[in-house]
């Protein structure tokens, strides 16, 4: 599809949200014209060890959308993290709002569904999100008109979300020096994480660009935000030019060299149930550990 217009007379009020844990930036998106907000990929803590969750991140970003009185009404998880647990169902919970991820995450949830072993009983048609997005899918966050743009590669589900001026990458796109996600999980591929990188890169010069993680590369401060046309011009990856074979290249050579995330285990089986954890038949929270499979 082509890309819908973006209005750059409209500037959202984004709010971030640092998690240590995962290096994942959170955000609140506040419509400059009223009250509504929307929060983007919000994160929970997980102790491995312990086997025990806890709530710091969602608890900060619900304590400031009550500070500043502001009315929740969507809840966007960018795709299905390998890296953090998803905070969506406890904020949710707390705030309201809606639940939306893309369209294709029936295929996440088929690939990890078998990987999982899991039953019969996994739905695996995205009935438990409250909203699938397809691609160039319009929506409002109070009288903020935003679209959401289809961008597989990293994961087949991956979607930019377009918010007046301001776009929110997830991990299709990291700051200029960290230059793009890997694209060797089940269902990624590099070549298409190339076409969507370029897609976003169509955007206007003066988009303000927010991505999902950082990791302050040769030891600058932890950022988020920067510019479609500061990515043209300077990502590592994808600027000056970059062509598409020598992306992939680049991007295959690379990924054989990166260590499994640490939380991939837990977030996989959570995420894909919208940031609810799985349970056992007495209803007690439990986790799968495939052996050999990722």
């Amino acid at each position: 599809m082509t890309n819908p217009i973006v209005d750059l007379d409209k500037k959202p009020d984004v709010k971030a949200f640092f998690d240590p844990q995962s290096n994942t930036i959170s955000y609140v998106v506040k419509d400059p014209d009223s009250n509504a907000c929307a929060v983007i990929d919000a994160t929970m803590q997980f102790d491995v060890a312990a086997g025990r969750l806890s709530y710091e991140s969602a608890d900060e970003i619900i304590a400031d959308i009550t500070a500043r009185g502001l009315d929740l009404e969507w809840i966007i998880e960018t795709h299905v993290h390998a890296d953090h647990l998803s905070g969506a169902p406890y904020i949710q919970q707390k705030l309201g709002g809606r639940i939306g991820i893309g369209e294709h995450i029936q295929e996440v949830q088929d690939t990890f569904g078998k990987i999982f072993n899991e039953g019969t009983e996994f739905q695996r048609d995205g009935s438990q999100f409250d909203a699938l997005f397809k691609d160039g899918d319009r929506y409002n966050v109070g009288s903020l008109q935003c679209f959401a743009m289809h961008t597989p590669g990293h994961t087949p589900a991956c979607m930019v979300h377009v918010m007046g001026d301001a776009a929110f990458a997830g991990d299709t796109l990291f700051m200029p020096d960290g230059g793009s996600a890997r694209a060797d999980f089940p269902g990624g591929d590099a070549g298409q994480l190339f076409d969507s990188i370029s897609r976003v890169l169509s955007l206007p010069d003066a988009v303000r660009l927010f991505v999902c993680h950082d990791y302050g590369p040769n030891g600058r401060a932890i950022a988020w935000e920067t510019t479609i046309g500061d990515q043209r011009a300077a990502n590592i990856h994808v600027g000056h030019g970059a062509s598409r074979e020598d992306f992939i290249k680049m991007r295959e050579t690379r990924d054989k060299q990166l260590a499994v995330p640490k939380l991939i285990i837990p977030s996989l089986q959570v995420n894909m149930r919208a940031g609810e954890v799985p349970t056992d038949e007495s209803g007690n929270m439990q986790l799968k550990i495939p052996v050999n499979r990722l």
